[in-house]
């Protein structure tokens, strides 16, 4: 630690920081430190897909946060997994590739007033780092004419960083699932991501040959051994270095950090980057003076810039899990509890990388409208072979089925907060789930549309009983107070450090990711986000700091 003068200093090796790391140090001559607060990713259930079970919740690779108790929860407290090692979220996640709909980025291009946010300029910044599966055929020996008369000209990119793969499994109830949702009137569709997500199929996963795909591995690996690349583990962020010049403006000179129980100090002489999350950049901010001043104040941090946006509009994609009894199909339930069903999953994961070990969180997906009244598919849904009473806790007995649900574009806002000056301490996250009516009413609507899919003839071979929340809740408040009792959230925070136009007061960066009134100092990460994305937020917020890098390299 000899050295701590840098040009770009990227605080966060997550999803956000391991590309802007790779591409800022492209250049030989930019000089660049990725500071990480976890330890590298070498422990091994990071890279078994199934290891999520085992990294939620691991002091190893999560930060092990909880929501404040919530009233649109009925007073429940959330564990709020983050992910805590290199690769951040990308390490711990249920690593499904999901873009988001067109109309998503469209909206954030109004709400900010620049028009490179709009879909059509951010479709080159995903594809600019994907390596999709549809591009395989390519090096198959297909020429350009039949590849696009076989993959209809789809805005995919191919050899990229970023590997994009089918699963590598099949259920019988989730396929009767598929059907019973066609059945009911949604599409079928292979591709999610061509900007309008309606319809049902399994979703598309950062996997590389049955093994999780994860940002470190994508970007950082690949470039470690550049002279001008620091990488620092295990090194937590005290608060920015703030100075002003004579005339009183304000710039970010570095930052203050302990690493393995050692405090240094490091100095940027280009930019900082704050890539530490939704959370944890809104944390270094507030703890750094930048923020509401009745916050810090109460906190006991002096105010050094008034933000009063850092740490408000906080969004989350919250999830309501109804859970089915079955009978006559195999789910992960019975499979998994009996060491036979063990020892088969273990030995086909060995032998061929697939199976139930190869599995994302949830393998089936679907989007549609909460009411037909709705203009766009409003709702999302995550499709399991498996069932259990919460995250972390057993599977249950019996055969069953999960469907989960949530709301693409909540209305309610939430907050994250320092309590206190000192940087070990977890800052306060109220979510505030379910805090408006929509939201509500969505919630109630879209556990109708779960039983309306149930009950089609496609799945009446496996006679499915509702478990959870049960039948006998049918009215709105009963059906939005049951999701208060049994929703938890779908790990998707977003909007906590937002860009906008520069009249507006909330706003805490510019269309270009520059904190306002603080030079030298930009947040790339999924906090930028001024809504939320219509679907799982990990590769836009890879597009959004592909965009970010590509302008820092050029000065804009």
């Amino acid at each position: 630690m000899s050295d701590t003068t840098f040009d770009h200093i990227v605080i966060g090796a997550g999803t956000a920081g391991c590309l802007l790391a790779n591409r800022l140090s492209a250049d030989p001559a930019r000089r660049v430190l990725l500071v990480e607060a976890g330890r590298k990713d070498d422990y091994h259930w990071i890279h078994i897909p199934v290891g999520y079970l085992y990294c939620i919740g691991n002091p190893r690779t999560d930060w092990l946060y909880q929501t404040e108790p919530d009233a649109g929860l009925n007073g429940r407290r959330l564990r709020y997994p983050r992910g805590k090692t290199l690769g951040g979220c990308s390490s711990i996640n249920g690593m499904i590739y999901m873009r988001g709909q067109a109309r998503d980025y469209n909206q954030w291009a109004q709400l900010t007033g620049d028009d490179q946010w709009r879909w059509a300029n951010c479709l080159p910044d995903f594809m600019a780092h994907e390596d999709h599966w549809r591009l395989d055929a390519r090096h198959e020996g297909l020429t350009d004419p039949a590849f696009a008369a076989l993959h209809g000209n789809r805005a995919t990119g191919g050899g990229g960083e970023w590997r994009v793969e089918k699963q590598r499994l099949r259920w019988d109830i989730l396929d009767a699932f598929a059907q019973a949702a066609q059945q009911a009137g949604l599409p079928a569709t292979d591709d999610f991501n061509r900007g309008d997500n309606e319809g049902v199929g399994y979703f598309e996963v950062n996997q590389r040959a049955g093994w999780r795909w994860n940002a470190s591995k994508a970007f950082l690996r690949p470039v470690r051994q550049r002279p001008n690349l620091t990488v620092w583990t295990e090194a937590q962020v005290e608060r920015l270095r703030l100075e002003r010049d004579a005339a009183g403006a304000l710039r970010c000179t570095g930052a203050d950090i302990v690493r393995r129980g050692q405090r240094v100090s490091v100095s940027a002489t280009r930019e900082v980057v704050l890539s530490a999350g939704s959370i944890g950049s809104v944390q270094i901010l507030q703890l750094s003076g930048i923020g509401p001043a009745a916050v810090l104040q109460a906190a006991g941090v002096p105010v050094v810039h008034e933000l009063p946006g850092v740490g408000e509009n906080l969004q989350d994609h919250l999830q309501i899990r109804s859970v089915y009894k079955v009978q006559g199909a195999q789910t992960l339930n019975t499979l998994a509890n009996s060491l036979w069903g063990q020892a088969r999953i273990g030995l086909e994961y060995a032998l061929r990388r697939s199976g139930p070990m190869s599995m994302a969180p949830s393998q089936l997906g679907a989007f549609t409208r909460s009411d037909p009244a709705q203009p766009h598919a409003n709702i999302q849904y995550h499709v399991q072979p498996l069932s259990l009473d919460a995250f972390g806790e057993p599977l249950h007995p019996f055969p069953a089925f999960t469907v989960s649900v949530c709301n693409l574009n909540p209305s309610s806002r939430g907050h994250v907060r320092i309590r206190s000056a000192r940087f070990e301490d977890a800052p306060a996250i109220a979510p505030n789930y379910l805090s408006t009516a929509a939201d509500r009413q969505v919630a109630a609507d879209s556990l109708r549309v779960t039983r309306r899919i149930v009950g089609q003839p496609a799945l009446a071979k496996y006679r499915p009983e509702e478990f959870k929340p049960g039948p006998q809740y049918q009215s709105d408040e009963e059906l939005a107070r049951l999701a208060g009792d049994i929703a938890s959230t779908i790990f998707h925070p977003v909007g906590t450090t937002r860009m906008g136009p520069a009249g507006d007061p909330m706003a805490v960066l510019d269309s270009r990711l520059r904190v306002r009134g603080v030079a030298g100092l930009r947040v790339v990460d999924a906090g930028v986000m001024p809504t939320i994305t219509s679907g799982n937020t990990n590769s836009p917020t890879l597009m959004v700091a592909e965009k970010a890098a590509r302008w820092m390299v050029s000065g804009g």
